[in-house]
């Protein structure tokens, strides 16, 4: 009887040799398909899952942050540096637009401590986004007194990074770079588009110049044509010699619903949640 079974199983396999043979090759193939997945696939799973842990890591350990920004006040409007006026024409030289900034650094407590006041701080890696055909962008430390004001605060431009005094006085200076340490003043800053037009001049002088935001609309200066996202990174040591950090991101824009600064200037609050995580 075996015998017999073994002779019908040979029969069997010779008969059907051809779909056995393509079956092996496609149980062959799909192991080989099986492999290339999993060798390709499985350092990424096991990486995406060792990111997952530290962000889930990050937000345990930084749920309750020290310090934080939820609100940034933007001022912006426009101006010229030289202005020669005749009975016929107007002649503008480095026409101007500036955004002056107020950056709210919020505390986790209203009681001052070691913990949650200023030791140091310090504005790094300043970055835009855009590089300008006409004119070209730069940042400044701002006086809070003169917060708003259409000027160029040349002496305190910011190139490679900017240190704040921190002080606990109540008539502070800040005609240097100067923050309370319980973070009752916001840092003020001014970004400036230099040279957005030289030398232009308006012939309609039947129209009185006013030297605001409107300027940019006599000047026939497109608001897309100016605006820029500004970055940089703050940096934060508290009393305790905790150390943190947060990532900035400011877009400048000109416009908001049916306002822009061709009105001749416009304020735009921005909610924002720029947390600052503590990495020393």
């Amino acid at each position: 009887m075996k015998k017999n079974n073994f002779k019908n199983l040979k029969s069997f396999l010779v008969k059907h040799k051809l779909r056995v043979s393509v079956f092996i090759i496609l149980i062959i193939i799909f192991l080989i398909l099986l492999y290339i997945f999993f060798s390709k696939k499985l350092p990424s799973l096991i990486q995406k899952n060792i990111f997952e842990n530290q962000v889930l890591s990050f937000a345990e350990n930084n749920q309750n942050s020290v310090f934080s920004i939820n609100q940034i006040t933007l001022f912006s409007s426009c101006d010229a540096k030289n202005k020669v006026g005749s009975k016929t024409n107007f002649t503008i030289e480095n026409l101007y637009a500036y955004t002056d900034i107020a950056i709210f650094i919020n505390q986790t407590s209203e009681d001052n401590s070691l913990e949650n006041t200023l030791k140091e701080v310090s504005i790094k890696n300043i970055s835009f986004n855009n590089a300008f055909e006409n004119g070209q962008a730069k940042l400044f430390y701002k006086n809070l007194n003169d917060f708003t004001k259409p000027y160029i605060p040349d002496k305190n431009e910011i190139t490679d990074g900017i240190n704040f005094n921190i002080t606990s006085e109540e008539n502070a200076d800040f005609s240097e770079p100067t923050l309370y340490n319980n973070c009752a003043n916001p840092i003020t800053l001014s970004y400036i588009h230099e040279n957005i037009k030289s030398d232009y001049t308006i012939t309609d002088t039947s129209i009185p110049i006013t030297y605001n935001g409107s300027l940019l609309k006599r000047c026939a200066v497109p608001i897309s044509s100016i605006t820029n996202n500004l970055s940089f990174d703050i940096f934060i040591t508290n009393n305790k010699d905790e150390k943190f950090k947060s990532k900035v991101f400011i877009p400048i824009t000109y416009r908001l619903d049916d306002k822009s600064i061709y009105d001749g200037n416009i304020t735009i609050k921005q909610d924002v949640n720029f947390v600052f995580y503590r990495y020393e």
